[in-house]
């Protein structure tokens, strides 16, 4: 599939995955984008940057989903339609579950998993109107095994995978494309911003984020997915084995995470 002349909307594009994906985006001059995130000022200093490229900046909040159709209304007023949804917005995990406050699981799964659908429901008469349109979910390795420290973010992550797997068998027959993007280790501030048990930003970089694939190898990666229509992608280093282990030799599996150093 060719992305020519479609409309991308992109959440979590203030940094990181979505930023670059913008960015990258941008150089197709036959394409328009809606760009989404908590921090305006960040979208747009990102337009500004690529002033050849159709950019609207959306400002949304994952966390404020009750607004999601008043949202998508808006999105839909730039362009008269979209094409592909990219649900990238996002927040991580650093802290043990008996540690971490109640409040802070909950606010994982409404930013990861509520936020998400609720986008996502208020979409979908739009594509159904249209029998055609595409869901890019960036979920994560974390939506197919788990690992100490994220126990919040890898429940957000598997539901979201049990969530758009059903999405797309009820509606591929309207011609709605779900495409499950699942990122290894990747050299952005996630690490940084995850959340620690009592909900306040770790505020510092992980030896295993800081040695993960680079953006520039990323990104290509994931718009070759998008265009193939992949049902789910694996974007990742070594790690992209613990899904092979978890499918075959999951008490394997279990002891080689607990072993390791990942934090």
């Amino acid at each position: 599939m060719s992305l020519s002349n479609k409309v991308i909307w992109i959440t979590g594009a203030s940094s990181g995955i979505g930023e670059a994906l913008t960015v990258a985006l941008a150089n197709q001059s036959s394409l328009s984008l809606i760009i989404s995130a908590r921090n305006e000022t960040a979208l747009n200093a990102i337009k500004e940057s690529l002033p050849s490229a159709q950019i609207a900046v959306l400002p949304f909040d994952l966390l404020d989903y009750e607004n999601a159709p008043a949202v998508v209304e808006k999105a839909l007023s730039f362009f008269g339609k979209v094409d592909i949804l990219i649900n990238n917005g996002g927040v991580s995990q650093r802290s043990l579950i008996a540690e971490t406050d109640f409040n802070v699981d909950r606010r994982i799964m409404d930013v990861d998993y509520f936020g998400t659908i609720a986008l996502t429901k208020a979409l979908l008469p739009h594509f159904i109107k249209n029998q055609s349109g595409h869901y890019v979910t960036v979920t994560s390795l974390m939506g197919k095994f788990g690992a100490p420290y994220r126990s919040g973010y890898c429940a957000a992550k598997h539901a979201l995978h049990g969530y758009f797997d059903v999405l797309r068998m009820e509606h591929e027959k309207d011609g709605i494309e779900v495409t499950l993007v699942c990122p290894g280790f990747v050299q952005t501030n996630v690490a940084i911003n995850a959340l620690t048990a009592d909900g306040s930003p770790q505020a510092k970089n992980s030896e295993s984020t800081e040695n993960g694939m680079e953006l520039s190898e990323f990104i290509p990666k994931m718009i070759r997915a998008i265009e193939q229509k992949k049902f789910e992608v694996y974007i990742a280093k070594n790690e992209i084995l613990g899904v092979y282990l978890k499918r075959f030799l999951p008490k394997y599996l279990h002891k080689l995470v607990v072993k390791s150093k990942v934090r």
